[in-house]
């Protein structure tokens, strides 16, 4: 007896020492990733340890500590967020514009401390969320919000999921409580990603990098949190040290510890190397793949900060100079309505053309009625124009001293401006739809021309322009209908369309017709995570599908699944298991998925796996590889065709040259610039041939 619990006693020893082993491992792996940018294990490895930690934990849960990178996947769900009190208050900064404004702020520095000169550490300001961290005896224990600055919401769970963020700091001499603040933001590639996922699933876009972060930190579902890509900067320290005693020490120190600093900050002598800080990153900033929208300066000797103290809402030793966001001033033509395939209805303010940064503005979006109603528009105003976040343009104010005398409002529209139906708003959304969505035409020909996109059923020999006469003719209406064309319909159909000043005829010839129908036939071996995500579900979005097809398997399985049972698929939230009843009770979309059925589409995984686009199983050969595909392959189809093999035989997309980076696949007359990093970086540079060759391997 005795030996037998010995027994059991080494063996959980053994279990917990792996625990550890495992967690010390996957936080240096996680810090070598996404805050050195050197990772020195791929994406596949990496997964398999962390799977290895999550199945121990699972069994032996009284050894999980509270810093595991397990945590980073979310999974808890938070209904209401606690609010907690700030031990010292997040203040703001003191804002300007001007140059002479931060003269006049040196010069109260300066007199305030008796001195000609004081040494600045100039930061950048980051357009994210402020943070505080809190740290008990290394581990991270609270995560809070800026709030009214006095007190913040804690988001601990989901801050949990952002991977910059140490969990733990292992580092002697760490003070038992660490406080230290920082900024959390979104860099545009993953803001691009989210806001495509979005308007494919027929939600709202964002309107910038920022609110899609204080959007997505306000999750119940730190799961879903995890898949926004959240990165941070950490910039200050809130707990005194007696060796720290410059800002810039401090800085240093918290790079030491390993938390994410950002490389730009500067310790400037005098006002002149701020302005000349300050004027390279005016000219740089669009270059980093994150907004800022200004300068922090911060008087650099800790002693001085304290002396200086602190106004009821500023630090006196600290301003922040923002950049003037490019704005212009233009006509405002007229108001007119999209209606895209969900029946959702845009406002989009069409201006006179007029150059604002770099490109060639002429609409704008107006998001929705509450953002017309706010900017009062009036027939004939005059209205400014911005980048928001650098990215979307949009209308911020309107030139009253320019509004014609007894000028009408503008007021959003009651009734679809393509079919006529009234318009209807959920109490809980922002948005107006058509319900009409049998009928409309818009909602008709985006429906079916996210059917044939790419990342969907990959028609491509069809288009906007021959999804539209086919549509105006009567031959379509639903997507089931293109599998009854026949080559007798389609031959001689012709239609002239207008696009900037020049007449574009459309026409069915014998070949056209041969390469729609062909490429129709083809369809129907793609697989069934695409034919889901084809259909247009609204907030179904490609992820979603893909994680709903593997876990349901079949069409049948999930049209007869439950909201529970939808409700434990990873990433199906309230909103969108609603969603996917209400498209399974609807007698036309049944109709739909029946004829779909009976033309032969894949409606199941087929045995064996995920399908690949042949029907077959892809494989995973790829699994854990980062690519960049660049240059020409014969066609644009043909570069299409590559990165799709990419993604489905497991590897991951990238579209810039890093150190991340495993494999360029590279055509002809790519960018030299990529070809000379990837180089420069060591990293191997394929052709389509070596590349066909890797997948060809895995059989």
């Amino acid at each position: 007896m005795e030996t037998f619990f010995y027994k059991i006693v080494i063996q959980m020893e053994s279990v917990e020492q792996k625990i550890k082993e495992l967690t010390a491992a996957l936080h240096a792996h996680n810090y070598r990733y996404y805050v050195l940018d050197q990772p020195t294990i791929s994406d596949y490895e990496f997964d398999l340890m962390l799977k290895e930690l999550q199945e121990l934990e699972q069994a032996y849960p009284q050894f999980r500590s509270p810093d595991s990178p397990t945590q980073r996947v979310g999974g808890s769900v938070t209904k209401s967020f606690a609010h907690v009190r700030h031990e010292k208050p997040m203040l703001s900064l003191g804002n300007t514009y001007s140059e002479e404004d931060l003269r006049a702020f040196d010069r109260r520095v300066c007199t305030a401390l008796g001195l000609e000169q004081v040494d600045y550490v100039c930061e950048l300001k980051f357009d994210g969320i402020s943070i505080s961290l809190q740290y008990e005896n290394g581990v991270l224990a609270r995560a809070v919000t800026r709030g009214d600055g006095v007190q913040g919401d804690d988001i601990t769970a989901n801050v949990r999921t952002v991977r910059s963020i140490p969990l733990r700091i292992d580092a002697v001499g760490l003070p038992p409580r660490l406080e230290v603040r920082g900024e959390i933001l979104m860099p545009h590639q993953a803001f691009e990603r989210l806001n495509a996922e979005r308007a494919e699933a027929g939600e709202p876009l964002f309107a910038n990098p920022r609110n899609a972060t204080g959007g997505s930190l306000k999750l119940q579902d730190s799961a879903e949190v995890a898949q926004r890509s959240l990165d941070a900067f950490i910039y200050f320290l809130n707990t005194e040290l007696p060796q720290v005693h410059t800002h810039f020490e401090a800085v240093a120190q918290l790079r030491k510890w390993q938390f994410k600093v950002s490389e730009h900050t500067a310790l400037c002598h005098g006002m002149e190397e701020v302005f000349r800080f300050i004027r390279t990153w005016d000219e740089k900033r669009r270059e980093l793949p994150f907004d800022i929208d200004g300068i922090v300066l911060k008087v650099n000797d800790l002693q001085y900060q304290k002396q200086l103290g602190f106004t009821a809402k500023t630090p006196r030793w600290a301003i922040a100079y923002k950049f003037k966001a490019e704005r212009v001033c233009t006509l405002l033509k007229e108001v007119t309505y999209q209606v895209g395939r969900t029946g959702a209805v845009t406002p989009v303010a069409n201006l006179q053309p007029v150059s604002l940064a770099g490109t060639v503005v002429k609409r704008a979006t107006l998001h929705n009625a509450d953002v017309m109603r706010q900017l009062d528009l009036h027939q004939g105003d005059w209205v400014y124009v911005e980048k928001g976040g650098e990215i979307i343009p949009k209308i911020v104010g309107v030139d009253l001293s320019r509004r014609p005398a007894n000028s009408q409002p503008i007021s959003f529209i009651a009734s679809c401006p393509a079919c006529g139906a009234a318009l209807v708003r959920a109490e809980e959304e922002a948005a107006h739809y058509c319900p009409n969505h049998a009928l409309c035409k818009p909602q008709i020909k985006g429906r079916i021309e996210h059917f044939i996109s790419r990342k969907a059923m990959n028609i491509d020999s069809l288009g906007e322009g021959k999804v539209d006469m086919l549509v105006e003719q009567g031959l379509i209406s639903k997507a089931a209908d293109l599998y009854d064309l026949t080559y007798d319909q389609l031959i001689g159909l012709e239609k002239s369309y207008q696009m900037q000043d020049k007449e574009r005829v459309v026409s069915f010839r014998d070949k056209t017709v041969r390469n729609i129908l062909d490429g129709i036939a083809r369809s129907k071996e793609v697989p069934f995570e695409r034919v889901l995500f084809a259909l247009g579900i609204r907030y179904v979005g490609e992820t979603s599908a893909r994680k709903i097809a593997r876990h349901f398997r079949s069409m049948n399985a999930l049209a007869q699944a439950t909201k529970e049972e939808l409700l434990t698929v990873e990433d199906v939230g309230e909103v969108m298991a609603e969603s996917i009843l209400s498209y399974f009770q609807e007698d036309g979309n049944l109709q739909t998925l029946y004829s779909l059925s009976e033309h032969g589409l894949q409606f199941e995984i087929k045995e064996g796996g995920m399908s690949g686009p042949d029907g077959t199983g892809a494989g995973n050969a790829l699994q854990g590889l980062r690519f960049v595909v660049s240059g020409s392959f014969g066609t644009p189809q043909r570069r299409k065709e590559i990165e799709q093999m990419v993604v489905e035989h497991g590897g991951e997309l990238l579209t810039s040259v890093s150190s991340r980076l495993n494999y360029l696949v590279a055509g002809e007359n790519m960018g030299p610039a990529k070809l000379a990093k990837a180089q420069q970086l060591g990293i191997p540079i394929l052709t389509e041939s070596e590349f066909l060759q890797m997948l060809a391997a895995e059989k």
